[in-house]
């Protein structure tokens, strides 16, 4: 079972608005993780790891073009760039859903962690296999 990529869409809501009426930029990181969790939820299924096994241990994001709620809505895609020892990297890109355009493109680490998150674990090998296979060249 390959995980080549998942996509979420986000509506943009009143309350994501600044004073500028464009989505503040702050709200974009509830717009990838959104995008990230639904990504995540899918990923692991049937490989015995959980959902809360993950934290998030870094993203970077370039801002591109400015989203209104005039865009209805966010799309956020996500694609693995790379599989660590316990970690995964991920690309992940919002888009305006009115014209498609790209809004954002961001890099996320998510670690596989203990059972209290103090310390990374290995990632088991059914889903290290699993995400290898989906990695994007």
């Amino acid at each position: 079972m390959l995980f080549r990529s998942g996509r979420k869409v986000v509506p943009i809501r009143w309350r994501d608005m600044d004073g500028f009426d464009h989505v503040n930029n702050a709200v974009y990181l509830n717009y990838l993780e959104e995008g990230r969790d639904a990504w995540l939820t899918h990923a692991v299924e049937g490989s015995g790891v959980t959902f809360n096994d993950f934290v998030v241990r870094h993203v970077s994001i370039d801002f591109v073009s400015a989203l209104t709620q005039d865009d209805g809505a966010a799309v956020v895609e996500v694609t693995v760039e790379s599989v660590g020892g316990s970690s995964i990297t991920l690309r992940e890109t919002v888009h305006a859903e009115s014209d498609g355009r790209l809004a954002a493109s961001a890099r996320g680490v998510l670690v596989h962690t203990n059972a209290d998150h103090s310390a990374s674990q290995p990632l088991p090998d059914v889903l290290r296999a699993r995400l290898e296979a989906s990695v994007e060249p």
